[in-house]
């Protein structure tokens, strides 16, 4: 590879992983799915259920793009190499395109089928109905979530792409790709790891770090960890 090829390579994967694992500098510039679509997902506080249906998507989305971004900006790198014309492409780079094509097909598919009756099928909004009484379904489940986390005496902690938040009924769990729920009453809280720091730099006092499962008395709702 010569220097163009290099420093893009460089770049890009840089980029790509800034933007999947999203550091401070990239909240702080705004160069986040959550930013750039805030149009289409709406207001986290407004409707905290359809906010993550649709941010779920669009992130699983834009991280499947990445490889075809990749390939497009390896066009213009590397010229020499005709990839932009895939059938004089070396036989690697043909190989490298199916790939990054297909990856976004897949995921525009599951996308899809999330999205059938209302995102009906959407893990989210399967999870809440395992909550959702005989008479009702799972967008009554999703109001009273919507409902009480726009409550002021919610507690909220943890980075963005691993959010913990807790309301007067249900854990939760914001994860870049899923949104874990469970029901205060039906869950069973486990310490699954300790860790003791020397200091804190707030206090300068020891601080204990510990790993808590989270696992609902019903095994069809996914068990997940909190810190």
């Amino acid at each position: 590879m010569d220097s163009p090829e290099v420093t893009f390579t460089l770049a890009y994967l840089v980029f790509a992983v800034c933007f999947v694992f999203t550091p401070t500098e990239f909240y702080s510039a705004g160069l986040t799915v959550q930013n750039l679509l805030s149009g289409w997902l709406g207001s986290e506080d407004a409707a905290f259920v359809p906010h993550h249906l649709r941010r779920t998507a669009a992130t699983l989305l834009c991280h499947s793009l990445l490889p075809l971004g990749y390939y497009v900006g390896m066009c213009f790198a590397a010229s020499e190499k005709q990839l932009y014309s895939p059938s004089q492409a070396p036989e690697a780079w043909q190989l490298f395109l199916m790939l990054a094509v297909t990856l976004p097909t897949i995921t525009c598919t599951l996308i899809y089928y999330w999205s059938r009756d209302q995102w009906a099928h959407h893990p989210l909004a399967r999870t809440l109905a395992l909550y959702a009484l005989p008479q009702s379904g799972w967008r009554a489940v999703a109001s009273s979530v919507n409902t009480e986390f726009r409550r002021i005496d919610k507690f909220a902690t943890g980075a963005p792409g691993a959010r913990v938040i807790v309301t007067d009924t249900w854990v939760m769990k914001v994860t870049t790709y899923c949104v874990y729920v469970a029901q205060q009453q039906d869950v069973q809280l486990t310490v699954t790891e300790s860790q003791q720091h020397e200091l804190s730099p707030d206090s300068n006092l020891p601080v204990q770090l510990l790993t808590i499962r989270v696992a609902s008395t019903s095994p069809a709702v996914r068990a997940f960890d909190i810190r």
